[in-house]
């Protein structure tokens, strides 16, 4: 896809080695893979008028080539749910934000200002990620997301590019299948759509080898055949030789 080439190639000559995450969700939403509605604004007053646009409880989240870890830097306010609250937080998000560069020695670049998206109703919380072996190249990890994936370490690998069949089989290799698959009352997950997202981001590493990272953690699995959506995604890039980013 040549908007994400052009995408890189843009992070690279400002010295980032990792993509904000409006220009994340743009090259996922080019692969097919399903995202909340999103925005960005540089306003108050802007960040409330994409808010209304895209309908409340909105997120809110820093944008900023300065800034890898959002949260790190309280750059991420979530659950807002009228005008007022996407105000405030838009204010606080900045405050916040240089404060942060301040105690870092960073004048941290805050043109851009922040990305509004959809908050997302929860689901099944899984991540998927990318990984870069220097010997074997690209392989892609699916395992139970959020907070879990720390603690459990129930994840599941494979080498990109890889097939349906390999992606199924992935799946049932995780101890949290049966989750997937419906357990105390709770009706079996929407696999299938978690499914075309493994595929579809396999396709997208494949066609950028200079992805070096990836993690969509949370990806939210819903009822079957009500889908899956990505919520938060991070790419990191080769920075070929490149000054990194802060």
């Amino acid at each position: 896809m040549k908007e994400a080439k052009k995408i890189f190639k843009t992070a690279l000559e400002e010295g980032r080695t990792f993509v904000l995450e409006n220009e994340a969700k743009d090259i996922m939403e080019g692969y097919g893979i399903p995202i909340p509605p999103y925005a960005t604004a540089t306003t108050a007053d802007e960040a409330v008028e994409k808010s209304k646009s895209i309908g409340f409880p909105v997120v809110l989240k820093i944008l900023s080539k300065d800034i890898l870890h959002k949260s790190d830097a309280g750059g991420v306010k979530v659950n807002l749910k009228d005008e007022d609250a996407v105000r405030r937080a838009f204010d606080e998000i900045m405050k916040n934000v240089k404060s942060f560069g301040k105690e870092k020695g960073i004048d941290v670049d805050l043109s851009r200002g922040v990305f509004v998206s959809a908050f997302a109703d929860m689901g099944i919380e899984m991540i998927v990620g990318v990984t870069k072996d220097p010997q074997f190249g690209h392989a892609l990890m699916v395992g139970l997301g959020g907070i879990f994936v720390e603690v459990l370490k129930d994840v599941s690998f494979r080498l990109i590019p890889f097939t349906e069949s390999d992606a199924r089989e992935m799946l049932g290799e995780l101890k949290a299948y049966k989750i997937l698959e419906g357990v105390r009352g709770e009706g079996p997950r929407d696999v299938d759509a978690l499914i075309k997202i493994m595929l579809a981001i396999s396709k997208m590493v494949d066609e950028n080898p200079e992805i070096i990272e990836l993690d969509c953690n949370p990806a939210f699995v819903y009822a079957k055949g009500k889908g899956a959506v990505v919520v938060d995604a991070r790419i990191l890039i080769d920075g070929s030789g490149k000054p990194a980013s802060h």
